[in-house]
């Protein structure tokens, strides 16, 4: 079951967002966005096939963003996993069980917090710098990735920990990999088993 939310500006009528499984649009209070009736050039529409596939990954996240929430914090969507793939990477090119494991417990609070301890650095600080409008709540897709990420993280600081050194550059070269995968993309390979283990069966007659 997803958990989507909505918070939206008294007055302010969010732009549509592409249908998914009916969960409410996340505005958030970001700046409303004018409307165009021009006919859009190639440069707009590679620009709106590309906001579409962005919605369609963070979507597969749990997050159905309004257009205006799109535009304004799309890319900054991406904030706690450029975080966590360039502490991992140093962690794994310095096979320090000790950082790796700071990180696993990082990942493991996202399970029990309302949302990742690195969107509070950005919703209460660097926004205030940027002037944009806050990231949404974790969703249930993000804590399963988080709580997967845990534990896999401390099996991969407990190989460094043991000498096991092949295991573990196996192991945090993978983590490494799908961690930048989703800060470069979207594209969130744990959210991707999560629907397909779970929304399936719910999906399926009773």
């Amino acid at each position: 079951m997803r958990r989507l939310f909505s918070h939206q500006n008294a007055g302010v009528s969010p732009q549509k967002a592409a249908p998914n499984d009916g969960g409410e649009v996340w505005h958030g209070g970001c700046k409303t966005i004018g409307a165009t009736t021009a006919t859009p050039t190639t440069r707009e529409r590679e620009n709106i096939m590309e906001k579409n596939h962005t919605r369609k990954y963070l979507q597969i996240q749990g997050f159905n963003l309004d257009d205006d929430a799109l535009a304004e914090i799309g890319p900054w969507m991406r904030w706690p996993y450029v975080f966590c793939a360039s502490i991992l990477t140093v962690g794994v090119v310095l096979a320090s069980p000790w950082i790796i494991w700071s990180l696993a417990a990082i990942a493991i609070s996202t399970v029990f917090l309302p949302s990742h301890p690195f969107n509070y650095v950005y919703n209460y600080g660097v926004r205030r710098l940027t002037g944009t409008c806050r990231l949404p709540p974790g969703t249930v897709q993000g804590k399963f990735s988080c709580g997967v990420g845990g534990v896999w993280l401390i099996a991969t600081g407990a190989a460094f920990f043991t000498g096991a050194m092949t295991v573990g550059y196996m192991l945090g070269g993978v983590m490494a990999a799908m961690a930048t995968l989703v800060a470069t993309t979207h594209i969130c390979i744990p959210s991707i088993v999560y629907g397909l283990l779970f929304d399936r069966k719910q999906s399926q007659p009773a």
